[in-house]
């Protein structure tokens, strides 16, 4: 038996690399499949959307967080790959009574290397992990933080009514910060503030970024926060890359250079 912990404390042990792997984590269901192990990942949720050869070829076994426990009990894991912030810690727990659970905690890329490197440990996909950190690693060291004129300060929203932001402790705020641009909200205690839309008035970020997902923000929407932030750039935003902490970092930087050239 090999043991592991998770990013969260707990441990599991593992008799050998993994042969029946569920994912509760859309950007770690890709990671799993980049690394190799596309006959091993028996399960998924809804919302693991890439790469699209899984739609329709895996078990979905609920959302991320909702889960159909009868599916799960069906295919037999033998680890669940999920994650603090995505998955409920209740049903979290209630896994772990009949699962080897390993959870993620991603906060940085530092917190992203580790799981990836752990992922590749327990699938036995170690070579190929550290393939990847080391490309991913190469693909962020070309960003250049000092390049803009000025400090650029910025808004990421999430979320509309109520209207809800990445604060500081968020990896996507940690994708700002190595863009070189500030978030506005870094100092708050809660990971994702919720804001009444009063309350935006005062902020004047030099940018609004509203991301595509979790709530999926359009053209449509771009008027209403014009109102809000009269001198503030609005972008529409991949929120796929500023926020999967998987093998799609290695698209990030490249898209990141592309979305603020002209800033």
């Amino acid at each position: 038996m090999k043991t592991f912990t998770d990013q969260i404390g707990n441990t599991i042990e593992l008799s050998g690399p993994t042969k029946r792997i569920v994912s509760l984590v859309p950007s770690q269901s890709e990671l799993l499949f980049d690394l190799g192990l596309n006959e091993e990942l028996v399960g998924v949720t809804k919302f693991c959307i890439h790469p699209k050869q899984l739609k329709g070829t895996r078990t979905i076994v609920g959302g991320t967080k909702t889960l159909h426990f009868e599916r799960i009990r069906e295919l037999n894991p033998d680890l669940i790959i999920a994650n603090k912030e995505e998955n409920e810690e209740g049903l979290i727990k209630e896994l772990i009574s009949e699962y080897q659970v390993w959870t993620s905690d991603i906060h940085n890329l530092d917190d992203s290397f580790e799981m990836i490197t752990e992922l590749g440990k327990m699938t036995g996909r170690s070579d190929k992990a550290n393939e990847l950190v080391s490309e991913i690693k190469t693909a962020f060291g070309t960003l250049k933080p000092g390049r803009f004129d000025k400090n650029l300060t910025a808004a990421y929203f999430i979320w509309r009514e109520p209207f809800m932001t990445a604060g500081g402790h968020s990896f996507i705020s940690h994708m700002l910060e190595l863009c070189g641009i500030e978030n506005i909200f870094a100092d708050s205690k809660a990971d994702y503030p919720e804001f009444k839309l009063e309350e935006l008035g005062p902020h004047s970020p030099d940018l609004i970024l509203l991301s595509s997902e979790p709530f999926p923000f359009a053209e449509k929407h771009i008027s209403e926060f014009e109102n809000i932030f009269p001198s503030s750039k609005i972008l529409l935003v991949d929120g796929e890359l500023f926020s999967w902490y998987g093998s799609r970092l290695c698209k990030s930087p490249e898209y990141f250079r592309q979305l603020f050239t002209d800033i």
